[in-house]
């Protein structure tokens, strides 16, 4: 494994802070699907790569394609950005923090 890939599974496992079952359980709430960019149907751009986030997670590291590593860095870029938009006040039940859930990053979970 390159330094580079190494460095993009490390970032996107540091960004991503939600479990796999923490993310399962999350994306099948009504907040989860109310939220996010949505094309042709139902399902917004969030909550699809939340469902690709998890099989990520699931996955083990030196099973990762090409796409996989490139929707982590989607994923990484994502984070990053939309954690620099945070609104003042109580985020708890914001349009803001459930975006970043469905990428699986939750701004109020303490990194243990």
């Amino acid at each position: 494994m390159s330094k580079d890939v190494k460095s993009v599974i490390d970032e996107f496992h540091s960004s991503v802070n939600m479990t796999a079952k923490e993310l399962e359980s999350w994306l099948k709430t009504e907040e989860s699907q109310s939220v996010g960019q949505k094309k042709d149907d139902d399902e917004s751009i969030g909550h699809k790569s939340g469902k690709h986030i998890i099989e990520l997670l699931k996955s083990k590291k030196d099973d990762y394609s090409d796409d996989d590593l490139s929707h982590m860095k989607k994923v990484i870029s994502y984070i990053h950005r939309h954690s620099v938009q945070q609104p003042e006040g109580d985020v708890e039940h914001t349009r803001w923090r459930y975006s970043l859930m469905n990428w699986g990053h939750d701004p109020l979970k303490v990194k243990s």
